[in-house]
């Protein structure tokens, strides 16, 4: 029988966006700070940030650090990580580092972990910790973490402290079916890039369900899906707040990060006809428009793909209109029906 959407969590992903117009990561912090307290606010479970670098449009790099600072300023929303490259860190630093956010705020710690780099070839050799950092080395280093985080072993000449004892909940993420048949086998919760990588969503769905194996983590499956919505007042207002996203997904098949730039009436003359497709298919999972239209088409994605879960990732550059966004998305999942009382 398929669910609603008020029956499964909701969530928010975050890369600290810089703005065209400020462009000062300190803003960028503080408009984080700003949203995960409405998120909180507004019931979404989790709030989390993903790692990138050399981007000039996102600040959340030093990843564990920033949820730190927004974790202090809330209460009890989950704040975490979507995801930390492991490949670009010692397993052990990442443990101490989650181990002490855990530590710090009991209960409300995700610890995400992905294999990409979330940069380029460049920026990635620079941040490896020596010349053998491998993604091939990836599922040792998730069972090597997964165990500092574990309980305390006795004889076990390296540990982390803090983080034995802590069990941080670790997530794998995947844009494939690598990471999402590695959760499987291990039994961990998985979520899927369907918000930048749309074409492998339902097979990496089929290939976790079929992989998965109960665990001390997990007796059932558990996915979440990242997507990204735009809620406005209208089709046309969400269409209008979207054109700054898609200034900026043109940037990345231009090679030309920007910070996120300010709505445009239209895009003609911004892109070609071959890049505008580029970018929707990009955004084949990309819900904008009024509460209805992004309730039908949410509601459509998850009798389609199933999952536990739905996370949102927003590029608007108003942040009164983004958190009009995060409002309408919030009374969408809570309402007992999603066709119900729908402005």
């Amino acid at each position: 029988m398929n669910r609603k959407l008020s029956s499964i969590p909701f969530s928010i992903l975050d890369l600290a966006t810089i703005h065209q117009g400020d462009m000062n990561a300190g803003n960028a912090f503080r408009r984080s700070l700003e949203l995960a307290q409405t998120a909180e606010s507004l019931g979404y479970k989790r709030y989390w940030f993903a790692e990138h670098h050399n981007m000039e449009s996102v600040a959340s790099a030093a990843t564990s650090v920033l949820i730190g600072y927004v974790a202090g300023g809330t209460n009890s929303i989950r704040v975490g990580s979507g995801g930390i490259m492991l490949p670009n860190h010692a397993p052990l630093v990442i443990a101490e580092q989650f181990g002490t956010l855990e530590t710090l705020y009991p209960g409300r710690i995700d610890l995400g972990i992905g294999r990409a780099p979330g940069t380029d070839p460049v920026t990635s050799h620079a941040l490896r910790r020596s010349l053998k950092g491998d993604i091939n080395e990836f599922p040792s280093d998730v069972v090597e973490l997964i165990n500092y985080l574990g309980d305390a072993d006795p004889q076990a000449k390296v540990r982390a402290i803090p983080g034995q004892g802590t069990k941080v909940p670790v997530w794998l993420l995947g844009s494939s079916t690598y990471s999402a048949q590695l959760a499987g086998m291990l039994g961990l919760p998985f979520a899927f890039a369907s918000h930048f990588a749309p074409a492998q969503l339902m097979d990496a769905l089929q290939v976790y369900h079929s992989h998965f194996k109960p665990s001390i983590f997990l007796k059932e499956p558990y996915a979440m899906a990242c997507v990204n919505i735009i809620a406005a007042g209208t089709d046309e207002e969400a269409e209008f707040l979207a054109s700054s996203f898609y200034q900026l997904a043109l940037g990345l098949f231009r090679n030309d990060r920007r910070p996120l730039a300010p709505p445009v009436s239209s895009m003609e003359g911004i892109w070609t006809e071959p890049e505008r497709n580029s970018v929707m298919h990009m955004l084949t999972y990309s819900f904008r428009g009024s509460k209805t239209t992004v309730a039908e088409s949410l509601q459509a994605f998850l009798d389609k793909t199933g999952v536990d879960e739905i996370m949102a990732a927003t590029y608007v550059h108003d942040l009164e209109a983004r958190k009009k966004s995060m409002e309408l998305v919030a009374s969408i999942f809570s309402n007992s029906s999603i066709y119900a009382r729908i402005d």
